[in-house]
């Protein structure tokens, strides 16, 4: 009986807490700060790769390019969507990636649900970069095709106001962009 107390106590403790370690970013955008809990566990190179490009200040002026209402909101385009260089150009943002080789997939179960944050991609399922989405409501037809990597736990409600693209594509033109994204001390 203490063995199988055991056991459990330590099941709980260690499963606990599956998607995070307790790693946080701050988005700042114009109408305030999000802060996103990322998933560790879930997505280790995912997670990496966006902690390395935020806390170098790679995200910093990239603009949400894309903006599907009722859907997501997609944006890191470090080389062709970042307003802040000379590089910028709209109509090439949602082409372009970071320096860094792209990543392989780290597909879940984790729920494509209202705020959690996936990687962007190509058809290629190893072709996710730098570019990410934030999903407005719940997109079960993303989930294990994407990877997810976090999750919006506050300020949600100014991820709903960024600015809305138009058509299908959901192309914004004089779209809001990213102040900074950092890890939260």
């Amino acid at each position: 009986m203490k063995k199988t107390l055991f056991f459990l106590l330590i099941l709980f403790l260690t499963t606990n807490n599956a998607y995070t370690e307790e790693r946080k970013m701050i988005l700042k955008l114009k109408d305030g700060d999000v802060e996103i809990e990322l998933y560790p566990k879930i997505a280790p190179n995912h997670v990496k790769r966006f902690e390395t490009l935020a806390n170098e200040g790679k995200y910093d002026g990239v603009v949400f390019h894309r903006v599907i209402d009722g859907f997501m909101a997609q944006t890191g385009d470090v080389q062709f969507g970042n307003s802040n260089t000379p590089e910028f150009n709209l109509a090439l943002a949602g082409t372009g990636a970071s320096d860094l080789p792209n990543l392989k997939a780290e597909f879940s179960d984790v729920a494509h649900n209202r705020g959690v944050l996936s990687m962007a991609r190509s058809t290629d399922p190893n072709s996710a970069n730098s570019q990410f989405f934030i999903v407005f409501e719940s997109a079960p037809h993303l989930d294990r095709s994407y990877s997810a990597f976090g999750k919006v736990i506050k300020g949600m409600e100014l991820i709903d106001k960024i600015k809305k693209g138009d058509g299908s594509s959901g192309a914004v033109e004089d779209p809001e962009k990213i102040i900074s994204l950092r890890s939260k001390k």
